[in-house]
């Protein structure tokens, strides 16, 4: 059997080979298809977590090292114990890893994750970031088949996150209300993803970075609206160029943009585009201000706001950039 260990906290992981465990009373080995890197394993490879302000949570208790991390696991079943049952060799199976020691009054009453004496695998005992990971029981065992090898083993971990959250905001979720996801990294896409199926209220999706939210728009079927100032923007600014084109600006002219004030009315829907109309207002020699509006294609206007540019000689703007 050949891992991927933590010889020593803080350092690379290194490829041992160990004999390959026998499964013994309702044990379940697994062979391994994939393992998703969560990063949670990063600090869990660390030894600490970083609380700021030079502060660090020590949590290299409770394993012994070489260890095997990896918690997001999906594989078929290599071996079974006697005890096994209902298992099927040919399928393809997500392991739960949140294994609790199945003794505790928590364990008796389905709240393993919260057990204080936890099994979890890639946590407490070793993990997938191996050719096969020994499985406690096949209850921990789901079937995946027809589920991408790849994604399916991130389910058991940034899925049940986002699950967990979206189920507990139903509670306070009207269907005339609206749930918004803060955040399109990993759980919170797939936050969206889940939401998108389960919610019944609005759903809009938000995040600082501008390559989050476009890839939030291009995965959406219309059905959520993502707040995505920037690319209004971007519209607006070609629209007041354009404009400005259209007024007759010469030939060795252009224009920088100098202001601009955008109240945001209504989020872009997924996928979609805006039209910007661009109305000259004022100018006074070299400076330029327009009123933009931008409606989506039911005509609802979505943002409003004024543009300011200044119209500068070409050659002598180009001259003041710095080449690349």
């Amino acid at each position: 059997m050949i891992r991927q260990s933590l010889m020593a906290y803080g350092e690379p992981l290194a490829q041992t080979e160990t004999t390959l465990p026998e499964p013994t009373g309702s044990e379940v080995l697994i062979r391994v298809a994939s393992c998703g890197v969560c990063h949670s394993d990063l600090h869990l490879q660390d030894g600490f977590f970083d609380l700021g302000e030079e502060k660090k949570l020590d949590i290299r208790l409770g394993r012994k090292l070489p260890f095997t991390l990896g918690h997001e696991i999906a594989g078929h079943v290599e071996k079974a114990g006697p005890e096994a049952q209902d298992i099927d060799r040919g399928t393809f199976y997500v392991v739960y890893p949140w294994c609790g020691c199945g003794k505790c009054e928590r364990c008796s009453k389905g709240h393993e994750h919260l057990c204080d004496a936890p099994r979890q695998l890639g946590i407490n005992i070793d993990g997938g970031y191996a050719s096969h990971v020994l499985v406690p029981h096949p209850r921990y065992l789901i079937d995946a088949e027809g589920i991408d090898a790849r994604l399916a083993g991130s389910y058991m971990c940034s899925g049940l996150t986002a699950f967990s959250a979206i189920r507990k905001a139903q509670r306070f979720l009207s269907e005339a209300g609206s749930l918004m996801i803060v955040g399109l990294g990993g759980v919170g896409m797939m936050g969206l993803e889940i939401a998108r199926a389960l919610a019944s209220g609005r759903l809009f999706a938000a995040d600082i970075a501008a390559s989050k939210r476009d890839t939030a728009l291009a995965l959406g079927s219309g059905d959520v609206e993502v707040l995505a100032t920037p690319r209004l923007l971007a519209w607006c600014e070609a629209a007041t160029v354009a404009a400005l084109a259209g007024e007759g600006l010469a030939a060795s002219a252009t224009s920088v943009g100098t202001r601009v004030r955008l109240d945001h009315l209504a989020a872009t829907p997924v996928g979609g585009q805006v039209e910007v109309t661009a109305t000259l207002q004022h100018r006074d020699g070299r400076l330029v201000r327009f009123d933009v509006a931008a409606t989506d294609r039911s005509g609802r206007v979505v943002a409003t706001g004024e543009v300011y540019r200044v119209v500068v000689e070409r050659d002598r703007f180009a001259s003041r950039v710095p080449a690349p």
